[in-house]
């Protein structure tokens, strides 16, 4: 009877089955995101020379079983290191996709209110923002609006666009409010 207690105990400080096969899949699907990486990020994750060389191995195959049989083999390498360092970076990557999101989403707005309110908006613009050089703003706002009257291509509202996106680079703009 005793026997039986010291493997009932050995088996609760061991994870179960059902939990291996959770984190082989975890790491499987990390390795996946590793090889779906570009290789200007992938250059930017903390990885061991052979883990790398997996990974780009990994994406060179094109046939679908001896890809997947790579995508297996760099997972089992990374099962012996920790992944926090690679889960800290992927995160990273998601960060910034986020912030340039949010400073399309600023400029693009700034920009339609500008186009809509003219010079009631760039007074606003001015009431959080020191470094707004009016004077091209208001001739691109002008340029703007002539080019949509007329039906021409919209250049000076990309210009104004990317004028606002610089200027929320280097401090972000405000957030507007619906009104």
């Amino acid at each position: 009877m005793v026997k039986g207690k010291e493997n009932i105990l050995a088996d609760e400080t061991q994870a179960s089955k059902s939990q291996r096969r959770r984190d082989a899949l975890e790491v499987k699907a990390l390795a996946s995101t590793l090889i779906k990486l570009s290789p200007a990020r992938l250059g930017r994750v903390p990885l061991e020379d052979d883990i790398r060389a997996a990974i780009m191995e990994a994406r060179e195959i094109r046939s679908n079983v001896a890809r997947k049989r790579q995508m297996q083999y760099a997972a089992k390498l990374l099962r012996r290191i920790d992944p926090e360092p690679i889960l800290f970076a992927l995160e990273g990557f998601e960060t910034e996709a986020r912030q340039l999101t949010g400073r399309q989403h600023r400029s693009e707005a700034w920009r339609d209110f500008l186009l809509e309110q003219g010079d009631l908006a760039i007074g606003e613009l001015m009431k959080h923002r020191q470094d707004v050089d009016t004077q091209v703003l208001r001739q691109l706002v002008r340029n703007a609006k002539r080019e949509a009257e007329k039906g021409k291509p919209p250049g000076s509202a990309r210009s104004l666009f990317r004028a606002l996106r610089d200027m929320d680079e280097r401090e972000q703009l405000p957030v507007l409010t619906a009104s």
